[in-house]
């Protein structure tokens, strides 16, 4: 199956985007956080007037992920000092297993090359073994960990992972 990536811009796609979101989010978090949490970091950070924020003034570009035309994750990414920030990386339930993270893996590598960045680094909940084992599977490595207050009483407690970009000669 064809998996395309186009970059997110109007105010159809970033509800497409927040609807996956929020799909994806209620589904696969509830084991590794509370459902409030899960609802305050949804409404927080992938909302529509949110992912809006982040588009228009924050410097993130969301890409939306689709195969046969069909939207089946998302990805959001940021230039920060020579580096790549992964903000966000997420495959439906039901598109799971079938090599998307390797070809979203591969058009990040490419956007890096292009963009002469060094590196791609990323935040990932440290009891998510799941996505740690495809993030190391794919050449990341846990650098260091991080606890961060998001607010409403509640915090993430990440790894950061980071994987470096070979340049082609």
């Amino acid at each position: 199956m064809e998996l395309t990536f186009s970059q997110v811009g109007t105010e159809r796609e970033i509800a497409e985007v927040a609807k996956l979101a929020a799909d994806i989010w209620r589904e696969y978090y509830v084991s590794l956080i509370t459902r409030e949490q899960v609802d305050y970091m949804v409404d927080k950070y992938q909302s529509v007037p949110a992912i809006t924020e982040q588009i228009e003034q924050q410097g993130c570009e969301y890409y939306l992920m689709r195969a046969e035309e069909v939207p089946v994750g998302y990805m959001a990414v940021k230039e920060e000092e020579g580096r790549l920030f992964l903000s966000k990386f997420y495959v439906h339930k039901e598109y799971r297993g079938r090599g998307y993270a390797s070809r979203a893996d591969a058009f990040l590598e490419e956007l890096c090359l292009r963009r002469d960045l060094s590196r791609i680094w990323l935040t990932v909940n440290r009891d998510n073994a799941s996505s740690i084992a495809v993030y190391e599977k794919k050449g990341f490595r846990v650098v260091r960990e991080q606890v961060a207050d998001i607010g409403g009483g509640f915090v993430m407690d990440d790894f950061v992972m980071e994987k470096e970009i070979a340049h082609r000669p």
